[in-house]
């Protein structure tokens, strides 16, 4: 059985193959067997409501009620969200919310805590 790299994100040991694809089950981030993992995000730059840059793994705060779309709930200014991560795209922030569930944010909403 060959030995799996610990996940370049989040540094979990316990990481998978997924066809070409290494699979971190922690955080859900995806690199390829071939990919230089040392410099995979730096074409991603993404900055909070006050400009701090944002990385994978980082606990945020909602700055602003914000209305979940399909739904009446309502994600209260002041939620604590972490260990959130960057994809590309409008919404750029993939998050698990308590009380909600996974959802994904745009970081003009909330600030690094």
């Amino acid at each position: 059985m060959s030995e799996c790299p610990s996940c370049p994100s989040c540094k979990f040991e316990y990481t998978y193959e997924n066809g070409e694809m290494y699979v971190c089950p922690e955080c859900g981030y995806e690199w390829g067997k071939n990919s230089d993992t040392t410099n995979s995000d730096i074409g991603l730059v993404v900055k909070d409501a006050n400009g701090n840059i944002l990385s994978n793994g980082d606990a945020v705060m909602v700055v602003k009620d914000l209305k979940v779309k399909g739904t009446s709930s309502v994600v209260k200014v002041g939620t604590k969200v972490k260990n959130i991560r960057l994809v590309e795209g409008d919404h750029n922030i993939d998050c698990k919310i308590p009380g909600i569930g996974a959802m994904q944010l745009k970081s003009e909403f909330v600030k690094k805590s």
